[in-house]
């Protein structure tokens, strides 16, 4: 990068990760409503701005207007952790807004929340309680242009913030706990994600044939990792138009290959919601290597481990698939 800096140079730093389900944490924590999109790194430095996915993905060229605002923040240099997110008309961030954004079949108003800073002016946060990044945070943002936004946190119990993102219609929140120092790339305990949806990120492993009307596919297959082998989740069969359909597909058949990669197929019976694969239904997919991540949105898990009434949401490329895991969920009736 060119420009004026001040001492070190802000550095990609990979993004800290908060656990997902069990129970909602106890006591006042630092909550923030979590967000639907994108998360991203943002690096200034001097009058030129990055933004990278959490894997490392550059994804500057997508957003010019986050990038342009960043470079106009009162500072030299900077590293800045928050998520891309595309709005609705009533301001709730969407991850199919901003799937259809990229496919040009949307223009939804992009927005970067901001929510960590971790390097200023030649100077490291990482290391500062969460308090203390959080006022450096304030101070940088004042005057922020759009599409920056600062994310909002409450300092109250997580369950009482929880209850009011359930009524808005909202994913869920992220409880930070106070005094926490920011560690990259890890997943300490220090940052707990409570939902009150089920939604979460699954890994591609195969495709069923078209049926009656519907072209190109009729279902995909997904799953997780657990200990380095592929689970397989359930079928996906609702979520897709048209269009949406002929472009995974030429995705898929770019990846196909002879064997399946699910070690828990094929299933001995058919279980209670039908979305068991068993030897027979198998003859019906086409397996492809599991390197796509599909967003899915699901009522629960079911007693067979399998996922009940599941719709596709879009595909992500700021992961990497061997992340993928299986996450809990806090239902409603957790949260009091």
């Amino acid at each position: 990068m060119n420009g004026n800096q001040a001492g070190s140079p802000a550095r990609f730093v990979s993004p800290m990760k908060a656990n997902g389900g069990g129970s909602v944490p106890m006591g006042r924590w630092s909550c923030e409503i979590k967000f639907d999109g994108y998360r991203a790194i943002a690096l200034r430095n001097g009058d030129q701005a990055e933004l990278w996915s959490r894997n490392r993905k550059e994804l500057s060229a997508d957003f010019p207007e986050i990038v342009a605002a960043l470079t106009k923040l009162k500072c030299r240099n900077a590293t800045l952790d928050g998520e891309i997110v595309a709005l609705d008309a009533v301001g709730r961030s969407r991850f199919q807004l901003l799937q259809g954004r990229e496919d040009a079949e949307a223009d939804a108003p992009v927005v970067f929340y901001v929510f960590d800073l971790l390097h200023l002016d030649g100077k490291s946060w990482a290391e500062a309680p969460l308090e203390a990044r959080r006022e450096q945070l304030v101070k940088l943002m004042r005057g922020a242009k759009k599409p920056l936004r600062l994310s909002p946190a409450f300092t109250v119990e997580p369950a009482k913030l929880l209850a009011v993102a359930r009524e808005k219609g909202l994913e869920g929140i992220i409880a930070k706990r106070p005094g926490s120092s920011y560690e990259g790339g890890r997943r300490s305990g220090a940052w707990v994600k409570c939902k009150v949806v089920a939604e979460q990120e699954f890994v591609i492993g195969g495709f069923t044939r078209p049926q009656n009307s519907r072209e190109y596919f009729g279902a995909i297959l997904v799953g997780y990792y657990r200990a380095g082998e592929l689970i397989y989740a359930g079928k996906v069969g609702t979520g897709f138009d048209r269009a949406r359909l002929r472009s995974l597909h030429a995705k898929f058949t770019e990846r196909a290959r002879p064997d399946c990669g699910f070690v828990n197929l094929p299933m001995a019976k058919r279980p209670r919601f039908g979305a068991g694969m068993t030897r027979t239904a198998m003859r019906t997919v086409t397996w492809i290597e599991p390197d796509l991540i599909a967003q899915v949105k699901f009522t629960e898990w079911t007693m067979d481990g399998l996922l009940r009434q599941p719709v596709f949401l879009g595909l992500r490329e700021d992961k990497s698939a061997k992340t993928v895991h299986r996450e809990g969920t806090l239902l409603p009736d957790c949260i009091g």
